[in-house]
């Protein structure tokens, strides 16, 4: 009887060791698995202090420049970004002879940006930053105005949306240049055709960018079988650098940019005179582009004073 009793003592005390031995494993690896949770969930940097005024735009040749110039400029009054829409300029529509259908396309530049998105468009969306896609026509015959059905028009409008998600990018601008219609055999502009490519986008994608670089075939046909998708961009710009030129489609004010500058290439005089008005005429985005890798803060300055009443400050 002792014997027995003295084996079950040593079962319980056996017993309750391995219990705890469990709870311990149990809450150690816990804390772990909160600790590699927390981690893994660390939050982004806080974005800059939010500013008062237009919405700034600036395209960057990918071909030449990083994207990353583009974080690189601050508010001196405030710490605000100087600018809010980074557009990396540009992919392409290309036509494939063989199936006869367009296909969004990457050049070597432009695949390396998206490649290293962890390095080149993370950072400024961590400070704010809206980071979109350019498109652009490639002398194919493809372009946005001609697809040659509803069906055509919602599959590249797919790529377009399947790249937005892949990339995690914050959306897509059009720009109707450089398609040369016909090319290839591809039919002329047709009025359908950019109307099924937009809605079809814009249900692809409810809360992203869509912008309107106007010009082109497509940007005059915004409207077909009693569908009209001014209303579906959030932005539209003049397209003429140097120039004030107020979009011709049915946005408000808050969404235009009747001025376009080219950083460097436009006067400071003249980018400040285009800046006050904007201001003036209650226009809510202001268009620049071709910002490269030197320190612009003269320029950029220009109109952030016109903008937003301070001069900008670049930090590499």
């Amino acid at each position: 009887m002792f014997t027995l009793a003295r084996s079950k003592a040593r079962s319980r005390v056996r017993t309750a060791a391995l219990a705890l031995s469990a709870v311990a494993a149990l809450t150690l690896g816990t804390t772990a698995m909160t600790a590699t949770t927390d981690a893994a969930a660390a939050p982004a940097p806080a974005p800059a202090p939010k500013k008062q005024g237009p919405t700034s735009v600036a395209y960057v040749e990918v071909n030449n420049n990083s994207m990353l110039n583009v974080g690189k400029y601050s508010l001196a009054n405030g710490g605000g970004n100087a600018f809010d829409v980074a557009v990396i300029f540009a992919a392409n529509i290309n036509y494939d002879t063989s199936k006869k259908a367009a296909y969004l396309h990457f050049n070597e530049n432009v695949q390396r940006v998206l490649d290293n998105a962890a390095t080149e468009i993370r950072p400024l969306q961590d400070k704010g930053i809206k980071v979109v896609l350019s498109v652009l026509g490639n002398h194919q015959g493809a372009g946005f105005a001609n697809f040659p059905s509803q069906q055509a028009a919602s599959t590249f409008a797919k790529q377009l949306s399947d790249t937005v998600s892949k990339y995690r990018l914050d959306g897509i601008d059009f720009d109707d240049e450089y398609a040369e219609y016909g090319n290839n055999g591809t039919g002329q502009p047709n009025a359908s055709s950019f109307v099924h490519l937009v809605t079809a986008l814009r249900a692809n994608m409810p809360d992203k960018i869509v912008s309107l670089y106007n010009i082109g075939p497509a940007a005059s046909r915004l409207s077909y079988g009693g569908v009209d998708i001014s209303s579906k961009f959030n932005y539209a710009w003049n397209p003429y650098y140097g120039t004030w030129q107020v979009p011709g489609i049915s946005l408000p004010k808050s969404k235009l940019s009747p001025a376009a500058v080219e950083i460097g290439g436009t006067s400071q005089s003249t980018v400040a005179s285009l800046a006050r008005r904007t201001v003036s005429e209650g226009y809510g985005v202001y268009l620049t582009y071709n910002l490269d890798g030197n320190d612009r803060s003269a320029d950029v300055s220009a109109f952030t004073r016109e903008l937003y009443g301070s001069d900008a400050v670049y930090k590499r």
